[in-house]
This record gives structure tokens, C-alpha cells and sequence, in this order.
């Protein structure tokens, strides 16, 4: 029988053979831990369709990021539940807003860990989108200014980097000058800049409390058919001003994150959604997979198809693992 001089095999005998020859490597400085923050004093409301996460009052959130520190997490990211909703997302650009609070709390007790927010206005909105409504129409030049005040007051509250996820037409541009011109130059913007108008983010419309009152938000999210736009989105991101660029979600779009790591040479990141968390948790509470081997092999798989950075639930379960 004939057998050929390279014989795979030999590189997978044992662990320790295997682990010399490892080309992908997932590491804890890979993970950004999404947070959700409500008002309130020691609140920990676990999230039911998200096991292991919770909307946290301000008081709670401190002591979960300085577990996070703990172990190793590089960065968090912000998503506030306010007071008060209303049309136009007030709260959203309130130096005294849920989310400005508990940057200045966080960075009392935890410096060093980096504070990244969403900036966006479907969490403070009454209707639940992404921009300013008038005659159930989504307008994108007046939500603009919006996010742009938004995201300069995280700025001043002491955020480390800002993440516009609205999809709205220019908003990196406008974050961008307005960030300068309040005298934030230094200030990296990671752009939401392929974000598809996916069914995999219900869980995290339950979480942050943000579902929209009327029809979907198709019309300024990615149509999940479309490839070569997100090219085109990528693009337009990084030409306005973004230091990195973002997919979302990322485990039915991995060749997405592929296609945009050969394009591009900026750090990309990708966001492991509440759906794809979701659905790993289900399955392993019912016995039919095994959890801790299905979430390691599915952010290895992340980071394999090019991501830098994954945005994920996992990020302390992971973390004591690694």
C-alpha cells in the first residue's frame, strides 16, 4: 500500500504536538464583554433568554467590571436602559444619562479597563429605532446630530472609545468632526460598519429593553443577501474616520469577516450577538451538545475567518477557560 511522505497525522499525535503547530489562537485580550446598565440601586436582573447576563444597576456594574478586570478582559462594551424614553432619545446625549454615570463609576474603581459605548438611539427611544421618526419615516441627516452629541458626551464622561451602531448614512464622519472639534481627536471610533438586519439579535432586544414599536429596521440595516456592499460600507466607514471596522453578527457571516479581512487592513472586529449566544446556551441545557466545546470552537472560528476583536457573552466563561 502506498502512503505519501507527508503524512498529516504526525502533527496530531498528541497535545502537545498539536498545540506547536496551532495557526489560530484565541486568547483573552480577543474579548470585548458587552454590559448592560438600568437604573436603580442593586438591581441584577438576569436576562432569560441570555443565561449568565444581566441589566445591572450602576452599584452592580462596578463590581461586575472589576471582575472582569480580574480576569484578564481587556474592554467592556456600554448599552444603557434609561429612565425616561421619549422621541427623540434624550437620554442618550444627557451628561447625567445612564450610560454617562456609569462611565464616571467605572473609571473611579477600574481605570484601566476600556470603556467602549454604543452609541445609538434605539435603547432611548419611545418608538425603539435607530434615528429620528417623522411620519413613520427614519430620517438620516437630522439623526446625525444626534449621534454626534451622543457620542461627544460619552467623550467628556470618560468613554475610551465610542461604537456607532445605527447604520445611518455619514454618522462616522459626523461623530468624527464633532469628536475633534469638542477636542477629542485622540479618541477611536469603532464603526458598527457591516451591521445586518438579522434575526439573530432577539435576545438582546429583550435585554436592552428596545424592540421597535413599528416595521423592522430594514431600511438602514444590511439586507443579509448583500456581499459586495458591505465592501462598499466598510469603505465609506474608514474614508469618514474609523479606526476599526465591525460585522455583526458574525457566525452566519463568516464569510463576511473574511471577505473584509483581505480588503482591509484595519483591526476588524466582530460581534458574537445574543441570538448565536442564545442558541448555544439552549442547546447545552437540553443535553444535546456540549456547551464549553460548541463556545470555544465558535469563537476560534470567529477569529479564524480574520477577526481581531470579538464583541461576545462568552467573554468570562471563556476567559477562566483560557
Amino acid at each position: 500500500m502506498f502512503f505519501p511522505a507527508y503524512r498529516p497525522r504526525r502533527l496530531r499525535a498528541n497535545d502537545q504536538i498539536r498545540r506547536l503547530v496551532r495557526e489560530t489562537r484565541l486568547s483573552v485580550d480577543d474579548f470585548i464583554y458587552p454590559l448592560f446598565v438600568c437604573p436603580g440601586d442593586g438591581v441584577r436582573k438576569e436576562i432569560a433568554s441570555m443565561p449568565g447576563n444581566y441589566q445591572l444597576s450602576i452599584d452592580m456594574l462596578v463590581k461586575e467590571v472589576e471582575e472582569v478586570a480580574a480576569l484578564g478582559i481587556p474592554a467592556i462594551i456600554l448599552f444603557g436602559i434609561p429612565e425616561h424614553k421619549d422621541e427623540m432619545g434624550r437620554e442618550a446625549y444627557d451628561d447625567q444619562g445612564i450610560i454617562q454615570r456609569a462611565i464616571r463609576a467605572i473609571k473611579e474603581t477600574s481605570p484601566a479597563v476600556q470603556v467602549i459605548t454604543d452609541v445609538c438611539l434605539c435603547e432611548y427611544t419611545s418608538h425603539g429605532h435607530c434615528g429620528v421618526v417623522k411620519n413613520g419615516q427614519i430620517l438620516n441627516d437630522p439623526t446625525l446630530e444626534l449621534l454626534a452629541r451622543e457620542a461627544v458626551s460619552h467623550a467628556r464622561a470618560g468613554a475610551d472609545m465610542v461604537a456607532p451602531s445605527d447604520m445611518m448614512d455619514g454618522r462616522v464622519g459626523s461623530i468624527r468632526e464633532a469628536l475633534d472639534q469638542a477636542g477629542f481627536s485622540e479618541l477611536p471610533i469603532m464603526a458598527y460598519s457591516v451591521k445586518y438586519a438579522s434575526a439573530f439579535y432577539g435576545p438582546f432586544r429583550d435585554a436592552a429593553e428596545s424592540p421597535p414599536q413599528f416595521g423592522d429596521r430594514q431600511s438602514y440595516q444590511m439586507d443579509p443577501a448583500n456581499v459586495r456592499e458591505a465592501i462598499r460600507e466598510a469603505a465609506l466607514d474608514i474614508q469618514e474616520g474609523a479606526d476599526l471596522i465591525m460585522v455583526k453578527p458574525a457566525l452566519p457571516y463568516l464569510d463576511i469577516i473574511r471577505l473584509l479581512r483581505e480588503q482591509f487592513d484595519y483591526p476588524l472586529a466582530a460581534y458574537n450577538v445574543s441570538g448565536e449566544f442564545a442558541m448555544v446556551k439552549a442547546a447545552a441545557r437540553l443535553g444535546w451538545i456540549d456547551g464549553t466545546r460548541v463556545m470555544l470552537e465558535s469563537l476560534l472560528a470567529i477569529k479564524r475567518a480574520g477577526a481581531d476583536l470579538i464583541l461576545t457573552y462568552f467573554a468570562k466563561e471563556a476567559a477562566k477557560l483560557l
